[in-house]
């Protein structure tokens, strides 16, 4: 029997909204603890409803930390005066934990619906390319929104690179911090997430897109296998030439795209599940700010993409008409996912969710 996958990929402004002004001050919001809990609970009433009129498909929910992860960044450097600085990988271990026991309320909203399903967050390790092209041109934006002026001065101060992100209600331009964004290219913790997934669980998990680990590749000296990790911790044995090298992770400092990481998990279930002759039927559901994909985006001649099949979707892509760091993985995740095996994917708003089903609202793209 076929199995029906739905993998809802949260954007991290369904935790944490950004761009919100002060009426009073006419600064930038950056929403405390209490209002993510409450933002989060919104969006887990959505994905209840979601989950409940679809009761009998299996569920993963993946999310970014954009918002979160700079946030998490800027607190370690404001205090180093008193306590050690955060490399960005754990910034994004520790944005795993706290963003999925904030969607774990999705429980309780199902559990009031009296839909009895555990949600558990995996702290998940994604594999990069260490020589991933990526870092030499970072692009994920992460942190909180400046102005245009309040972004020239910080990076004037601090040596940060912040690039125009998109314009607000007003047409002012919001501009974020950005970092290098590699290449998701395997999910180590796979076997893990596949088996909390078949025995009825929903699994939280590529949070912030995963926490970007290289494969350590040994060195031979002196008739041993030395691999060397961060903070100067050693793996060693003896050599032998017909053993595989171990399999050794270390963190890099960097913020995977959820949406790539979200398509690469599809892409990896499905595969696994055709080595078991087994089938599943995959659509992965992206979650953002905006309605949809768009051609011209906040220019006056903007046109809404409802629906594309995968051979519009290449076509647009290789023309860059969608922006890096935004919309551009988004595209890129729909055209990996359904060249992987994937069926469909959406591209929304949470609210929207039942009109970009009808067509209405968000981008679909077919295969």
């Amino acid at each position: 029997m076929t199995k029906r996958l739905k993998i809802l990929a949260l954007g991290g402004n369904e935790v944490s909204p950004s761009g919100t002004v002060d009426l009073i001050t006419g600064k930038l919001i950056v929403p405390d603890i209490s209002e993510q809990w409450r933002k989060t609970a919104e969006t887990c009433e959505l994905l209840a409803n979601l989950i409940e009129e679809n009761i009998d498909d299996l569920f993963i929910l993946t999310h970014g930390n954009g918002p979160q992860v700079g946030n998490v960044l800027l607190r370690s450097e404001y205090a180093q005066p008193i306590l050690h600085h955060l490399p960005l990988d754990v910034c994004d271990a520790d944005t795993q934990g706290a963003m999925g026991y904030m969607l774990a309320q999705l429980t309780n909203a199902l559990s009031i619906r009296g839909k009895n399903r555990t949600v558990a967050e995996t702290i998940t390790r994604v594999v990069i390319d260490k020589n991933d092209p990526g870092f030499l041109n970072p692009s994920k934006f992460i942190g909180p929104s400046y102005s245009k002026k309040d972004a020239e001065e910080r990076q004037h101060q601090d040596g940060r690179v912040l690039k125009f992100y998109k314009k607000d209600e007003n047409g002012e331009e919001l501009w974020r911090w950005v970092v290098p964004s590699p290449i998701p290219v395997d999910i180590v913790e796979i076997d893990l997430i596949e088996n909390n997934l078949f025995s009825g669980i929903i699994p939280i998990v590529v949070g912030g897109g995963g926490i970007p680990v290289i494969q350590v590749m040994p060195e031979i000296i002196n008739n041993e296998e030395i691999y060397e990790c961060n903070y100067n911790i050693m793996y060693k044995r003896k050599f032998e030439p017909e053993v595989p090298p171990a399999i050794i992770y270390s963190g890099v400092e960097a913020v995977i795209d959820k949406d790539l990481a979200s398509g690469l998990l599809g892409t990896m279930l499905i595969n696994r599940a055709k080595k078991r002759d087994e089938s599943i039927e995959a659509e992965l559901m992206i979650f953002t700010d905006v309605d949809g994909a768009k051609l011209n985006y906040q220019k006056p001649n903007q046109t809404d993409l409802r629906h594309l099949n995968l051979g519009e979707a290449i076509d647009l892509y290789e023309k860059n008409v969608f922006p890096a760091g935004s919309m551009g993985p988004k595209i890129k995740a729909a055209i990996d996912f359904i060249r992987g095996g994937g069926k469909k994917v959406y591209i929304t708003k949470v609210d929207l969710t039942q009109k970009t089903f009808e067509g209405k609202a968000g981008t679909t793209i077919n295969a």
